[in-house]
């Protein structure tokens, strides 16, 4: 199954422009700690099943990790739960603080 990415550009300005989108991040709490974004949910990849069913299928997400990795496993995840709108960032929070963006 092929996934639908977005750049940390194209991320930045669905959140400048308030996009109807959710932001999961799903790093583990302590990389959290050391930087986010804030409009980010934590929902970490090793409870992400668990934690997932708390989600709407109806809505739109975005998710991102460090690199990409660990957000391209849980689109797989919730587009395999029947989940209609879930994009993966390329390069997660690695890219965004490179890109300079209002990180945490």
């Amino acid at each position: 199954m092929t996934i639908e990415e977005i750049t940390v550009e194209q991320l930045k300005t669905l959140l400048d422009e308030k996009a109807d989108i959710s932001l999961i991040d799903v790093r583990e709490e302590d990389e959290y700690a050391v930087t986010n974004i804030k409009q980010a949910t934590l929902l970490p990849l090793s409870r992400f099943a668990e934690l997932a069913v708390t989600l709407d299928k109806s809505k739109a997400y975005v998710i991102h990790c460090k690199l990409g990795g660990r957000s391209a496993q849980a689109t797989h995840y919730l587009l395999d739960q029947g989940f209609k709108s879930v994009k993966n960032v390329i390069g997660g929070i690695t890219a965004w603080d490179a890109a300079g963006y209002n990180a945490v």
